[in-house]
């Protein structure tokens, strides 16, 4: 049983946000769907986009290009949902685009590496390290970190 365990805590659900792949635990996510209506939040961090109606759950949608620090995305491009369970709730990852589940331990990737420092700041705090692969950097994400808004770097649109 242990064998599947560690199995499973291999498996990362990838997506990319501007040019940075990233993963999160297969066990942290709940689903991943294609771009949802929101409703605005007045007065909300602004890495909070909004709320969506997911089957009669309301679920707050945090952008992680804004929660990163990273330019916006552009207009025309509509972002992807990665719900995600964190401190037992239920949140969604905006991102630019989904990838494949994937174990890197199977690709011949190594384990689990420290977070380079010439990383950007925003990316650092939600990153628990990286995974080197044959063809990429996987950065592991720290989904608790990656929806604490109120911990953003420079949280410019936060409520003090």
């Amino acid at each position: 049983m242990s064998a599947t365990a560690t199995r499973t805590a291999e498996q990362y659900c990838t997506f990319w946000v501007a040019d940075l792949f990233f993963g999160v635990a297969v066990d942290e996510v709940q689903e991943v769907l294609r771009h949802q209506p929101m409703t605005p939040v007045p007065r909300a961090d602004e890495a909070v986009t909004g709320l969506i109606n997911l089957r009669g759950q309301i679920v707050t949608a945090v952008d992680l290009r804004v929660r990163l620090g990273l330019p916006p995305r552009a207009a025309e491009q509509v972002p992807m949902n990665v719900i995600v369970r964190s401190r037992g709730e239920v949140v969604s990852l905006l991102v630019d685009d989904i990838g494949d589940v994937i174990d890197p331990g199977r690709m011949g990737g190594v384990d689990a590496q420290p977070v380079p420092s010439n990383m950007p700041r925003g990316v650092q705090d939600v990153v628990r390290g990286v995974r080197p692969l044959p063809d990429a950097i996987l950065l592991v994400l720290d989904a608790d970190r990656a929806v604490d808004v109120a911990t953003a770097p420079d949280n410019p649109g936060g409520n003090p």
